[in-house]
């Protein structure tokens, strides 16, 4: 029985933030989401962190052995979440943008690779190919593959499907975003994206702009989809549109837990 998008959200909802364990080279890698883009992955005694936000609960995080940011707004980088999260000496990657708040950050330009706390990380192009805004321009963002017990896990950024994506081999986990405005990364354009990619298992995140915004403004403007989707039909459009594909979509609510004030 194919249930209305409602539902599909509560179960989501019911089902959110719970880490997920994927099999590797030296014991599985955990996946814990935590908010909008902020991410937390665990492999043979390592930590990573990705876009650590402090709106998020950070309670049960973990020390960072190494942190990636893939933009400069505060829900990407957060210098409070960072310092609460870093070990003494932990690289940060960021983006050049970034170099006035993380003054001993580590810049990967897009292209670039480093080993940094023992991880290879890999900087990868994300940009707006729809101008508008909010702008993301060619150079200023970042995604980032890393590989950790010899499974490859994408973390896309703020980017619609670049070539600099579309050229990346054997990805393991992809992150994915989702209903970035204006119409930017919708559910169709974000599956074909995943479809190139063939992971073998996708995340959607980075996909409830309105509800992110209010997070730290009640009164922030609405943001409706095109077309006059829910957020929740927009993810159900995106699962539908990969049906039939041998990838696990991945669909936690990355919106359920926020710190405490």
């Amino acid at each position: 029985m194919r249930l209305p998008a409602a539902a599909i959200f509560l179960a989501m909802t019911a089902a959110a933030i719970a880490a997920d364990r994927f099999p590797a080279v030296g014991g599985d890698i955990e996946i814990t989401p935590i908010l909008h883009s902020s991410v937390q992955v665990e492999h043979g005694g390592k930590v990573v962190h990705v876009d650590p936000w402090s709106v998020g609960d950070l309670s049960r995080a973990k020390p960072a052995d190494l942190i990636l940011i893939t933009d400069d707004p505060a829900h990407h980088l957060d210098v409070k979440a960072i310092q609460k999260l870093r070990k003494p000496g932990a690289p940060v990657v960021i983006t050049a943008n970034a170099r006035k708040q993380i003054p001993d950050g580590v810049v990967l330009a897009n292209g670039e690779s480093a080993t940094l706390a023992g991880i290879r990380v890999e900087s990868i192009a994300a940009y707006d190919l729809v101008p508008g805004a909010p702008d993301h321009p060619k150079g200023e963002a970042s995604g980032y593959l890393i590989t950790l017990g010899q499974r490859r896990i994408y973390f896309a950024g703020v980017t619609q499907c670049v070539p600099e994506m579309r050229a990346l081999k054997n990805v393991d986990v992809a992150f994915m975003p989702l209903n970035i405005p204006p119409a930017r990364m919708q559910p169709a354009e974000a599956a074909a994206c995943v479809k190139a990619l063939k992971p073998k298992a996708v995340y959607v995140y980075h996909y409830d702009q309105e509800r992110t915004a209010r997070l730290t403004n009640p009164n922030a403007p609405p943001q409706p989809l095109p077309n006059g989707l829910t957020v929740a039909q927009s993810l159900e459009a995106f699962r539908d549109a990969l049906k039939g594909e041998s990838i696990d979509v991945r669909l936690p609510d990355w919106y359920a837990a926020v710190a405490t004030r």
